[in-house]
């Protein structure tokens, strides 16, 4: 038994207008870049990419893919003290399960250490770059304010020929890390602090994943983006809205570069999400601290994580054509995200049925030892997915919360001298209750079953206004359910987003970690769900979307875990306002 993959197979991503998409058709209508559509997607390997670098990497490869243009995928391997080979690996798996394909278009700005270091040396000798010996906290303090201008290094002036000697020594090892850096000379007055000789080049120490100790200068981001995008005959440089200051440093390396390319920087609004966070800085700082259980904690909005919960790459598609591009902020419900999930699965998923919290049921008036099996369908949206057979026995499990022995009123479910139907299979009726002695509990729910009821062949005339599920005793899989919430308690979780993913924050946003994000059950599922395999999704009936995990309980029992629960807040919230 498995679901249905059709819909998640489908690799098709379509852009509603934007106006990204305005520029590059007016930039075709001019025969700019001789009417080439050159993007790419420019992740850093320091984490796992989590659902905001998705909408991403739809819009670059989408608007490639819509203009009948390329999309390179490009790693910023420019940090080794952050980066390592699982990130590029996870990286790599994650683009292909989103159904997108770079083909043979797979580079790192690694790839370019040595064009990068000439092109410095070149804005060394034009005089737009300098060897500056001031400490990191003394270059903070040099540049200014927003309301206060910088003041110049009393390195800025060095000859030409000193800040070559003392560039190419920093490249050869010479110095200790945070001893000098190398700076653009533009402008210390300037309103744009980004433009206040910012660094280009510093010293680190560390091995590199694919380089090892061949290098221990590095660029800066600022300078090997615009230059990398250059090199590459990148025609629209895709950035969310935070590098809108950046902007003027990506223009100005590419002049005093010279390059032949010159690519244009166009930003849009990065995904905020509610109840999530998406800094890999954050996320990072909950994987290394223990706080989840791994970047595919089930609970992450990582894509290993949502996959691993049972979300589908068509979902999550979906939810990025859904939202659009625009250019200013906001925050999305995660509702929406949720509600496609719950669209694509409707008709994929196999409808099962799992007792979450146990209450054994016993027919007394049934046969002791007969065990028949009924006919159901896997899935009424979806007749193609066919039917399955189910056992049915004198002894059964049923969901605590299907039984009061007081019940309110209008509590359709069972209750002492009430009647329910068994989803599939017969009526009963409650006729008494076994009670633990010491505890009070109810430990057991006797009850009549009317033969004539039988689904698919009643010929009893009769009607009840509750049907719930069930599993049966004997032949029941033991299993492991975790029930995932939202991780952060707060709707809006995180602020605007910094650059400066080492950037300290006042508030410690743990303190809003949701105690209550997972919780574990052992329950009884189908016997068919036995041999399920890893990432099969179901719908557990009347408890939610849920997907085999890839691990066993510590008890050896087969794990699923909830996807979203069948409630859907954002289709009833459309429907009102409709």
């Amino acid at each position: 038994m498995s679901d249905t993959k059709s819909n998640s197979e489908k690799t098709s991503f379509t852009l509603a207008n934007n106006f990204i998409q305005n520029i590059i058709t007016e930039d075709l209508k001019q025969n700019k870049n001789d009417g080439r559509v050159h993007t790419r997607f420019p992740p850093e390997p320091n984490g796992y990419l989590h659902i905001g670098h998705a909408k991403a990497i739809c819009l670059d490869f989408g608007l490639a893919a819509q203009n009948k243009g390329l999309c390179n995928l490009r790693f910023d391997d420019t940090n080794p003290s952050k980066e390592e080979t699982e990130y590029v690996d996870s990286i790599l798996e994650d683009i292909k399960w989103l159904g997108f394909d770079w083909q043979d278009r797979l580079y790192y700005a690694s790839d370019y250490f040595e064009k990068l270091y000439e092109y410095a040396v070149i804005l060394i000798k034009k005089g737009r770059a300098y060897v500056c010996d001031l400490s990191p906290q003394e270059i903070r303090q040099y540049r200014g304010t927003l309301t206060d201008p910088g003041k110049d290094s009393p390195y800025r002036q060095r000859p030409v020929a000193e800040n070559l000697d003392l560039f190419e020594r920093m490249r050869k090892g010479e110095f200790p890390e945070g001893a000098r850096v190398l700076r653009a000379k533009i402008d210390m007055s300037s309103g744009n602090l980004n433009m206040r000789d910012p660094v280009l080049y510093r010293i680190i120490k560390t091995a590199h994943h694919r380089t090892g100790d061949n290098w221990c200068v590095y660029p800066m981001y600022d300078f090997a983006h615009p230059l990398s995008d250059a090199i590459e005959g990148i025609t629209h440089s895709i950035c969310t809205l935070e590098y809108e200051d950046h902007r003027p440093l990506y223009d100005w390396v590419l002049e005093a570069a010279e390059t032949k390319c010159r690519p244009q920087q166009i930003e849009f609004a990065r995904l905020n999400l509610t109840h999530t966070v998406m800094s890999k800085r954050k996320l990072r700082e909950l994987v290394e601290q223990g706080y989840v259980d791994g970047w595919d904690d089930p609970r992450m909005p990582t894509l290993s994580g949502l996959r691993r919960r049972g979300y589908t790459s068509a979902a999550i598609r979906d939810f990025c054509e859904r939202i659009g591009v625009a250019k200013s902020n906001s925050t999305v419900d995660v509702a929406l995200l949720e509600h496609c999930i719950r669209e694509d699965l409707n008709v994929t998923a196999a409808r099962v049925m799992a007792v979450l919290r146990p209450l054994k049921v016993i027919i007394d008036n049934y046969p002791v030892g007969q065990t028949e099996e009924l006919v159901a369908e896997n899935n009424p949206e979806n007749p193609e997915m066919g039917l399955r057979s189910l056992p049915f026995s004198r002894e059964l499990y049923i969901e605590e919360e299907d039984f009061k022995e007081d019940p309110p009123k209008k509590y359709f479910r069972l209750a002492p001298g009430q009647e329910v139907r068994l989803k599939h299979a017969y009526i009963i009726k409650c006729e008494s209750v076994v009670k633990d002695e010491a505890s009070g509990e109810i430990i057991e729910v006797h009850c009549s079953y009317d033969p004539q009821t039988k689904s698919g062949q009643d010929t009893s005339g009769r009607k009840v206004k509750g049907t719930i599920h069930w599993v049966s005793a004997a032949e029941a899989q033991k299993a492991e359910v975790r029930l995932y919430d939202y991780l952060m308690l707060e709707e809006n979780a995180e602020p605007e987003e910094e650059i400066d993913e080492n950037a300290s924050e006042d508030a410690d946003f743990k303190a809003n970690l949701n105690p209550a994000s997972l919780e574990k059950l052992t329950c009884f599922v189908e016997p068919g769900l036995a041999l399920a395999k890893p990432g099969t999704r179901f719908q557990f009936l009347r408890n939610g979307y849920f997907c085999s995990d890839k691990a066993e309980s510590p008890d050896g029992l087969p794990v699923f875990n909830r996807i979203v629960a069948l409630r859907d807040t954002w289709a009833k919230l459309n429907q009102q306002i409709k």
